[in-house]
């Protein structure tokens, strides 16, 4: 079905001693005129099938930079614990040095290196059968960035690679105090090769060691690529997650979840003593160290 805009054509008319009148009527415009103009709506609504659950998705056509920090954030307080509980979170940081390249760009001492994050969405699951919410999510189309924290309970994943003692690659494991691999309340990160030991120390660490990572995928020479599956969940009941260009499906299980997508490797004894540093994420660098 065609449809035909219209537009308005206003004549003033001044009569001598009375006020000025405006009229109006509608007048089509053609169908060359209308082939010259462009655009995209604020909001674009999708709706998105799925196995066990039918997704709508909601995004906002926007681009955002910035830098940003928070003093204490809780999510998911129930059961005598937190889903998520981190200090001094911020995302974005400021260049220490002059000449630091951070996403492709060069910087000076004291610039801000932002995060970056492209068309943000709301996203909800729903369970057809029952008709009711079963979880939704914000997130990002592409983003990229630093993300600082001094975290003590994690729930969701973070895509890191550690390196063991010989060079072997394993993506990361996080695990509770008793070295039990989860994603549910971590408290610990380290590699699930049967030797792990967060106890002792043995190829496992505190989530406090991973003060900052960059969030993103591996580019080529060194800049960090976009990525489509940054975002935070709240679940009643597990749920898959597809990605915004649907390459990926995430699992997202009850309650909180933080998917964390870096293409960081870090070494594993590095990790252990002395941790990963953080940016600078306030104007007066207080050191790597911070927290």
């Amino acid at each position: 079905m065609r449809q035909r805009a219209y537009g308005y054509a206003a004549v003033t008319l001044f009569c001598l001693g009375i006020a000025p009148v405006a009229q109006a009527e509608l007048k089509p415009i053609s169908e060359e005129t209308m082939g010259e103009v462009t655009g995209q709506a604020f909001m674009q609504i999708e709706n998105i099938p799925g196995d066990t659950h039918a997704f709508t998705r909601m995004t906002l056509t926007m681009d955002v930079e910035t830098r940003m920090n928070v003093d204490d954030v809780q999510a998911g307080d129930i059961d005598g614990g937190v889903d998520f509980a981190a200090q001094h979170v911020a995302l974005g940081h400021i260049a220490r040095n002059d000449g630091e390249q951070f996403n492709g760009r060069t910087y000076s001492a004291g610039d801000t290196v932002h995060f970056e994050a492209f068309k943000p969405y709301i996203e909800l699951a729903e369970d057809p059968a029952e008709g009711k919410l079963s979880g939704f999510r914000m997130g990002f189309e592409q983003a990229r960035g630093s993300v600082s924290s001094l975290t003590s309970s994690f729930s969701g994943d973070i895509g890191l690679k550690l390196v063991d003692g010989s060079g072997q690659e394993f993506d990361a494991t996080l695990f509770d105090g008793n070295t039990q691999a989860t994603r549910y309340r971590a408290s610990h990160i380290g590699i699930d090769d049967g030797t792990a030991d967060c106890a002792s120390g043995t190829n496992c660490a505190p989530l406090t060691h991973l003060q900052s990572l960059y969030v993103g995928e591996e580019g080529v020479d060194g800049v960090t690529d976009f990525t489509s599956d940054f975002f935070i969940g709240f679940q009643r009941e597990g749920v898959d997650w597809q990605s915004p260009d649907g390459a990926t499906v995430i699992n997202a299980g009850k309650g909180v979840f933080i998917n964390l997508p870096t293409s960081m490797k870090v070494d594993m004894s590095q990790l252990i003593t002395q941790g990963v540093d953080r940016l600078q994420t306030h104007r007066d660098d207080m050191g790597t160290r911070l927290f």
